[in-house]
């Protein structure tokens, strides 16, 4: 593997990786604050970067030691509005500059397993951005997000909120490889 690509997996494993704890932490400021819903997208999108972490990783089975990861993280947790602030300025970052420079590289460099990685997580952190901005202006508004079931494609981190379609856009897997994050039985999703 050439030597950009390879760096840009090990960054964006990085990043994936910080993502997915820092939405779970969040998650969990935002169930203690009263907001369930937003607590469940958190878990759920913490659970789709996981998945791109691993499909990052996993192109990289050729390495053998450790190596330096440079990643954009977003620090300083506060309350759930400036988490989703925190949320949707990485999701941001990751859209208009990490992933585009990533696949470009490995397009250049015609490494496809890298490609398909990234433009895997790209498709999908723009699902993330969205729903996030959708939690906000709730959360702004003083309200918990109103939100159906959050399905997470298991193997490219493909993010969709209601019915899991029958085969993912990104990857093409099949609805059962699909994992639903679930309103709780006492809420109303469209409250």
């Amino acid at each position: 593997m050439h030597t950009m690509t390879e760096q840009n997996l090990i960054n964006a494993f990085g990043g994936e990786s910080q993502a997915h704890m820092r939405y779970l932490i969040f998650g969990d400021i935002a169930r203690h604050e009263g907001f369930a819903n937003v607590a469940r997208l958190f878990q759920a999108v913490a659970h789709a970067e996981y998945v791109h972490a691993g499909d990052h990783y996993t192109e990289l089975k050729h390495l053998d030691g450790g190596f330096v990861a440079n990643s954009m993280a977003a620090f300083g947790p506060g309350n759930t509005a400036k988490n989703l602030a925190l949320a949707i300025a990485g999701e941001t970052f990751e859209i208009e500059e990490m992933y585009p420079a990533y696949r470009h590289v490995a397009q250049l460099q015609e490494e496809r397993g890298a490609v398909r990685s990234f433009e895997w997580a790209y498709g999908t952190e723009i699902m993330h951005k969205a729903l996030f901005e959708k939690a906000q202006a709730a959360v702004n508004a003083g309200k918990d997000v109103a939100l159906g079931a959050v399905q997470i494609c298991a193997v490219c981190g493909y993010t969709v909120e209601g019915s899991a379609p029958d085969r993912c856009p990104l990857c093409k897997a099949t609805r059962d490889k699909f994992v639903a994050f679930d309103p709780p039985a006492t809420s109303n999703p469209h409250e």
